[in-house]
């Protein structure tokens, strides 16, 4: 039998760390072996991409397909996609035995996410969302966490209460993503609103947006006073941000090459992660040459030769 492992759960960590750092749930590419690799690289607790509730239910193969991990892939917290208390709960209990925790997205800005009834619609139903905490809460260990991450309204009054209404319910803790379900990423997100969020409440506040260095993890640490950040595209550029690398270390693609090639990562998803990764150190006919690689082949023959890696 193999020895249990020893690692710190969620609110573990953030009552020891002075900042909790997080891998956000990405669509294709927060899954098992991109969660190993920033794990080596001094992200502290990662999130699995968003999983439908309701299809994660029914479906064998949607499980099977949706959600993978392993005995080292901890602390983990399953992002779940759910419309009702119901569908939730019941999807939090199939994968409490193989995670740490479970997690709500109400920021999903979508629209065929809110079209379902998803995402960020929900955070303008917030006493469908302090039930769905309440009842998911009830239904789970103490020791494992209930989470919620949200977007901002435009009048940050009413995140702030509705925060107050998730807190109340029993979550665990909370991932505020600074901007509101219209604006992308070419906004800035809004720094203030987090830190009246984070003051308004006494659970864990994680700050999601433009998180794209460890400086700017400790900038908005200063700023906000959250006890933890989560990145994504920081992240992809650059796995090991964390760490306090300013660029992705060579190691570090060797790293990813392995890691994907053992775990029988998707071609298309083992290319992406390199396109990412090696963006800004190929110049603009390297990356187009790179990026219309067709095989798995030849990316390693690319790799091989430019960079003298073995494998």
């Amino acid at each position: 039998m193999a020895e249990e492992r020893t690692y710190l759960k969620p609110m573990t960590l953030f009552e020891t760390k002075d900042l909790v750092t997080i891998c956000a749930p990405m669509v294709r590419y927060s899954k098992l072996a991109f969660r190993s690799l920033v794990r080596k690289y001094g992200c502290d607790l990662c999130f699995t991409p968003m999983i439908i509730s309701d299809s994660f239910i029914q479906s064998i193969r949607a499980r099977h397909s949706d959600f993978t991990t392993s005995h080292s892939d901890r602390p983990l917290i399953v992002q779940f996609a759910a419309s009702s208390g119901e569908d939730w709960a019941k999807a939090a209990q199939i994968v409490a035995p193989y995670c740490d925790g479970v997690d709500l997205n109400c920021g999903c800005p979508q629209r065929w996410a809110m079209a379902e009834g998803y995402g960020a619609c929900l955070i303008h139903k917030p006493h469908l969302l302090a039930d769905m905490v309440r009842l998911t809460r009830a239904e789970l260990p103490q020791d494992f966490t209930v989470s919620v991450k949200i977007r901002l309204h435009k009048d940050v009054r009413r995140t702030v209460e509705m925060a107050r209404q998730i807190e109340a319910a029993g979550a665990s803790f909370l991932t505020v993503h600074g901007r509101t379900q219209d604006q992308r990423g070419g906004v800035p997100v809004n720094l203030e609103a987090i830190a009246d969020i984070k003051a308004a409440l006494t659970i864990p506040v994680v700050a999601n947006g433009d998180i794209r260095s460890l400086d700017d993890a400790f900038r908005v640490k200063d700023i906000t006073k959250v006890d933890g950040v989560m990145s994504a595209q920081g992240l992809l550029e650059n796995p090991a941000m964390f760490s306090g690398a300013t660029s992705t270390p060579l190691e570090c693609v060797k790293e990813w090459v392995r890691t994907s090639l053992s775990l029988g990562t998707p071609f298309s998803t083992f290319h992406h992660h390199l396109i990412y990764m090696m963006e800004k150190s190929l110049c603009r006919a390297e990356r187009r040459y790179f990026n219309g690689l067709g095989s798995t082949s030849g990316v390693l023959a690319y790799l091989s030769e430019k960079y003298t890696m073995e494998f």
